[in-house]
């Protein structure tokens, strides 16, 4: 049985909308594809689980996700009504203005993510939490692992709660595994967004999201036995010039200094990790060095997008909900061209089908990649 081919699906709240479109191109060239291994950081734990837990051809699990993010609104995701905002924003204020005193209530988001947690639940026909197709699928060999990773608040490092069959763990100073069932709190966990949403606890300690600490985003999938990988990024890598080109010119806003902090709090590193993996494959191209070595040569293809997915949301700012809107044009966000932070929780439908069309003809353009991958 062919245990070697892994799926790795990066963060990006909203903008995991992209990965939806390179997976509906996958499936009409691969409708009967087995993807054996699945790791998933940030929002891409959600496609991952997703397609762990489905029972089905891979052409139907992606038919049944597609669905799912078209559907996909404000109101699903967070609650962005006035009343809603208010009383956070007051938990806050509260909170700051007593010095931390611990009769004042306890912040934990600028906004309520109950309804997200409800729609998962839904969509993943879980039980108590628990998935029982991603057993059910790893019963019956169609499914290996699947693994998805958070951040400890309490340690810093980066955890990846594995669910699979005959898996070693690992353990690093800065990430480790953990063996569990994979439930909708890990998925919750690894897509809280720092400060707008609240962490969840998971086994006893206070975790986040999965992307904060994730210096090796390939690392899980290669612990997995992966010898090829797929991965599928949503950041867009700039060209030198747009990259010093400015935003705004004026004082910054506070929503350009948080779209700094986001980036640099969600480095990507994939690129480096790939191309890590290029050079120990150059140096495994004779057997005896992977005999001595005990390597094994990895594949990898990844996608990202041809076009600024943070930029394209700036279109689609006016159709935030009135409440929400208010609250970040007070930050600034309709004084600068980046939309970085903004775009990670654009919940819109129409932004959610443009993302899916970007990423579905991004992979068309490269099908001939991906079909010498798989075949």
């Amino acid at each position: 049985m062919n245990d070697d081919l892994a799926l790795v699906f990066s963060g990006g709240g909203a903008h995991a909308a992209y990965q939806v479109g390179f997976l509906r191109c996958l499936a009409a060239h691969f409708p009967d594809l087995r993807i054996p291994i699945l790791t998933g950081i940030s929002a891409g734990a959600i496609n991952a689980a997703f397609i762990a837990n489905y029972q089905g051809t891979f052409a139907e699990s992606i038919d049944a996700l597609s669905f799912f993010w078209q559907r996909l609104s404000f109101r699903h995701v967070f609650k962005a009504d006035a009343l809603s905002l208010a009383k956070n924003l007051l938990y806050w204020g509260i909170h700051l203005l007593s010095g931390g005193s611990p009769r004042a209530p306890s912040p934990r988001g600028l906004v309520d993510t109950t309804p997200l947690r409800l729609l998962l639940e839904e969509g993943f026909a879980a039980a108590n939490g628990g998935m029982i197709g991603i057993r059910e699928n790893i019963r019956q060999q169609k499914l290996k692992a699947i693994a998805i990773t958070t951040t400890n608040y309490a340690t810093g490092q980066s955890v990846t709660w594995v669910q699979g069959k005959n898996i070693e763990m690992w353990e690093r100073p800065d990430r480790h595994s953990v063996m569990t069932e994979i439930t909708v709190d890990q998925i919750m966990a690894s897509t809280a967004l720092p400060i707008l949403f609240p962490a969840v606890q998971v086994g006893g300690a206070w975790h986040g999201d999965g992307g904060i600490r994730q210096y090796a985003p390939l690392s899980p999938a290669l612990h997995l036995g992966a010898k090829r990988i797929m991965a599928v990024s949503t950041r867009y890598r700039p060209s030198l010039k747009e990259a010093a080109s400015a935003a705004h010119k004026e004082y910054p806003s506070l929503a350009q200094i948080v779209d700094i902090l986001m980036s640099a709090i969600f480095v990507e590193h994939l690129d480096q990790d790939v191309l890590g993996l290029e050079r120990v494959n150059r140096l495994l191209e004779h057997e005896a060095m992977q005999e001595d070595l005990r390597l094994r040569l990895v594949h990898a293809f990844t996608l990202r997008p041809f076009l600024n997915l943070s930029k394209i949301a700036g279109q689609f700012e006016p159709d935030l909900p009135r409440p929400f809107r208010y609250l970040t044009r007070r930050l600034g966000t309709h004084k600068t061209e980046s939309f970085d932070w903004l775009s990670m929780v654009m919940f819109d439908e129409r932004y959610i089908k443009t993302l899916m069309d970007i990423g579905e003809n991004d992979a068309r353009a490269r099908i001939g990649e991906i079909s010498a991958l798989l075949t």
